[in-house]
């Protein structure tokens, strides 16, 4: 009984459930801490770049200019001008940064987490060449 009170617990403070009744949702702006704008990944940078590139696009957000040689890419999203930063770690890991072009840390959780979860789900795969007519 206690286990299952315990994984009950886990499962509502995963998805947000607070004791008020109210939840926390991914499209509410809200403050955001820096430290959830930064990540790690096991990957080189430029596959980190392309992974970055295909996970921008996934979600919808509108990209305004792209630095392959600098690792960074500026996009839009929910109203807001966003900087993407791809950084060499070594040559295995790589780190990516997205923080708020105006340096205000309140937008929609989502823009990170979103591109964040679409890399960690496609890092394994193989980066293929497409034709292009």
């Amino acid at each position: 009984m206690k286990n299952f009170i315990i994984v009950l617990a886990l499962l509502l403070i995963g998805h947000g459930v607070y004791a008020q009744g109210t939840t926390v949702s991914p499209v509410q702006p809200q403050n955001i801490d820096f430290s959830i704008c930064n990540k790690y990944f096991k990957v080189d940078n430029q596959t980190l770049f392309y992974l970055t590139m295909s996970g921008l696009n996934e979600n919808k957000f509108t990209i305004d200019e792209i630095k392959s040689r600098s690792g960074y890419i500026l996009f839009t999203a929910a109203q807001k001008q966003y900087l993407a930063s791809i950084i060499k770690i070594d040559a295995k890991n790589s780190l990516l940064k997205i923080t708020p072009c105006d340096n205000k840390y309140y937008f929609p959780s989502g823009v990170v987490t979103n591109l964040f979860k679409y890399i960690e789900l496609n890092a394994n795969l193989p980066v293929e060449k497409v034709q292009v007519l």
